[in-house]
């Protein structure tokens, strides 16, 4: 198992942060809308630089929405800013109908996702949010791992022309990329070779995977890890690569296993590959109040249950 060490955390929404204010200083193209969540979006810095280019809507999400799709008509590259929860869940119909329909190049990014958004509890926690904007037609779904990773992947969207959703969280987690890295859309990162079993994480997770991927080296498992960060486009190549050597497969995810990334993965394999998978995500369930850490061990999203359900995917296996 590859060794990976970090010296300091940092929350992934502080990536986005820092990458849309170096995004903003590449393109004056590049503009920015909040809903009144500027310290929890981290976008101070770019409206220092570029009051000019900011707008502040207030809690009106749909508005906001449709205002980024006008301002694409334009030649403006928008980023609106919220928690994952209000950009998705509270303004489906406007991403829907003034964004995914026309193809407007609107860069809707997310903020305090999934279970570790913490005590603020089930109505802030959406746990459905990547099901929803992956089956929008043309949407590119993004889930970055780190720091690093969340602030390559800012600076990737603002480059890319069509509508993407882009979802990060609020807890520091170990930052172990690579500063300088070039985010590939579509492209899944190798984050570990093995023979025996197939680990397929994606955002807060795997940092997860890495550490049941040390626990399974020391039972004589030798498991290949595998960062999808974006889960839609789907890097189908680097899936069916790994399952043809390792012959079963687990999936990890802060989300619902509804409609999520475990059910790309499947959806894949089904049609190309049939293969035992496990599923390692929440089960069609709300969150509740608690730290990060009590939810993710509570609704079985630590490195244990990966270790778990890596054992009895081997033992599915022909």
């Amino acid at each position: 198992m590859k060794k990976y060490t970090y010296t300091e955390k940092k929350d992934t929404r502080s990536g986005f942060g820092a990458g849309l204010h170096e995004a903003g200083k590449k393109n004056e193209n590049v503009v920015a809308l909040c809903a009144d969540l500027v310290g929890s979006l981290k976008m101070d810095a770019f409206i220092k630089d570029f009051p000019e280019r900011f707008t502040q809507v207030g809690i009106a999400e749909a508005n906001m929405i449709g205002i980024a799709a006008g301002m694409t008509i334009g030649g403006k590259i928008p980023f609106t800013g919220t928690f994952a929860n209000f950009s998705t869940g509270r303004v489906y119909d406007q991403i829907r109908q003034s964004v995914a329909y026309s193809n407007k190049n609107v860069k809707i990014c997310a903020s305090h996702a999934g279970l570790t958004l913490g005590e603020d509890g089930a109505t802030h926690q959406i746990l459905e949010d990547i099901g929803l904007m992956k089956m929008l037609p043309g949407m590119v779904v993004i889930n970055p791992c780190d720091y690093n990773q969340t602030k390559a992947a800012t600076l990737a969207i603002a480059e890319y022309e069509g509508p993407v959703y882009l979802r990060f969280g609020r807890p520091v987690i170990p930052v172990f990329t690579d500063p300088d890295q070039k985010f590939e859309i579509g492209k899944a990162w190798m984050v570990n070779e093995g023979t025996d079993v197939t680990i397929i994480a994606t955002g807060h997770m795997v940092w997860k995977a890495i550490e049941a991927g040390e626990k399974l080296a020391e039972l004589g498992i030798d498991a290949e890890i595998i960062n999808i960060h974006t889960i839609k486009p789907l890097d189908d190549e680097a899936i069916l690569k790994s399952v043809k050597k390792t012959g079963c497969v687990v999936t990890c995810e802060e989300h619902n296993k509804f409609g999520g990334l475990g059910e790309s993965v499947a959806r894949l394999l089904t049609t190309e590959l049939p293969t035992p998978q496990e599923f390692v995500a929440t089960n069609d369930t709300f969150g509740e109040s608690g730290t990060p850490d009590q939810l993710m061990s509570k609704y079985g999203l630590d490195a244990v249950n990966i270790v778990e359900a890596v054992q009895k995917v081997i033992g599915r296996k022909k």
